[in-house]
């Protein structure tokens, strides 16, 4: 009777782990939560020579910054288009120390294109002494790069002195860029044959990447559209649907209103293309801008708090927010929509002129004949 009972008992206590471990499996696998999956990135690291030669350069790179961004933004990875996001450094500047190599990381990887704008338009030159293989071994190092293989990961050097320079050896630098899949691309600032004889040609090879050579001391050639003061127009207006919230709100608008001017500053042109880089997706504000905010995070307005906004709207209901923040919305996508036709126009006007006249080889050129190279090895798809 006693061996019945205890049978009995073990059979029970079996049965019951069995249910119990499948309810806790079965348990485990609802709750598990699903894997998410990584925007694809489009990441730029521009380092650029501010040795006392180079401002041709630094002008330059004002000049092309929103023409790299555009050419970017017509790039499409299954069909949707990827995070840009651009660093940049200075090397050979005697501002800088000489531990550092007299290199300086100016703005790490960042979607904050008004940001990167701001630190370009401040860079001055000076000195120097321009080590190619350190400052790419900073980069390669200090920078978040992506990592999945989808990713479009490069590194543009420009500069004019010899390539080699330097305590590190600029293969071992550009060997580890490799092994995390970052290509290297030289942009020598002088004879096309002096690049080659200085191992700027040599760099890019060893990078997997493009050498180009440019004239930095040449002004860049705008064509001007007709289409630029419609372009203007529409970026006034655009302006106006920005609600900066937070520590960071008022200032960051003051900034995207500077960052206007210093593209104005250059050219007509030049802010056209900068109007046309705002009305893109890839121009995106969130951490100041409360109508990205809720495209990011539809509960934002009922987590912030009344002080964080601006004082004109700080007496406002949740309700009233929501609608002001709707209607600027809809204001803004209007807007993009007429600039991005707009846009689509003056390219064509661009293109059409091109093919009468030999295209100027300027920095913005090399960048952006070798980011649509490098995107169709990819697998990237170019949308115009």
């Amino acid at each position: 009777m006693k061996s019945k009972l205890f049978i009995s008992a073990l059979f029970f206590a079996v049965v019951s782990s069995i249910s119990c471990n499948s309810s806790t499996a079965k348990n485990k696998i609802e709750t598990k939560k699903p894997v998410t999956v990584e925007t694809t990135k489009i990441q730029v690291a521009l380092l650029l020579d501010t040795s006392s030669s180079m401002d041709g350069l630094i002008d330059q790179a004002k000049s092309r910054l929103w023409n790299i961004v555009n050419t970017l933004t017509t790039l499409k990875y299954d069909g949707k288009t990827p995070d840009i996001e651009i660093a940049l450094y200075e090397y050979g500047n005697d501002g800088l120390t000489e531990k550092s190599n007299y290199i300086r990381q100016i703005t790490p990887l960042s979607t904050d294109l008004d940001l990167i704008s701001e630190k370009l338009f401040a860079l001055s030159t000076n000195g120097g002494n321009e080590y190619c293989g350190a400052v790419i071994q900073d980069a390669t190092k200090q920078l978040k790069w992506a990592r999945e293989n989808r990713n479009m990961k490069l590194i543009y050097i420009a500069g004019n002195e010899d390539f080699n320079q330097g305590r590190i050896n600029y293969k071992e630098a550009i060997s580890d860029a490799l092994k995390n899949d970052i290509y290297v691309n030289t942009i020598f600032c002088g004879n096309k044959t002096e690049g080659i004889n200085t191992h700027w040609k040599d760099g890019a090879d060893y990078g997997k990447g493009k050498y180009f050579n440019i004239d930095a001391n040449e002004s860049v050639r705008y064509i001007a559209t007709p289409y630029d003061n419609q372009i203007t127009k529409c970026n006034e207006k655009i302006n106006t649907t920005y609600i900066g919230y937070g520590s960071k709100g008022a200032s960051k608008k003051r900034n995207q209103e500077m960052q206007d001017k210093n593209a104005r500053g250059v050219s007509v042109a030049n802010y056209a293309e900068r109007a046309v880089s705002k009305s893109k997706a890839v121009y995106k504000n969130e951490s100041w801008d409360l109508v990205d905010k809720v495209k990011d995070d539809a509960a934002a307005i009922s987590k912030i708090k009344k002080e964080e906004l601006p004082a004109e709207l700080q007496n406002k209901s949740t309700e009233e927010l929501k609608t002001i923040v709707a209607q600027k919305s809809k204001e803004r996508e209007t807007i993009q929509k007429e600039i991005g036709e707009l846009g689509k126009k003056r390219q064509q006007f661009i293109d059409n002129e091109i093919k009468k006249s030999k295209q100027q080889d300027d920095l913005g050129n090399a960048i952006n004949t070798s980011i649509v190279s490098f995107a169709k090895v990819k697998g990237y798809s170019v949308e115009k």
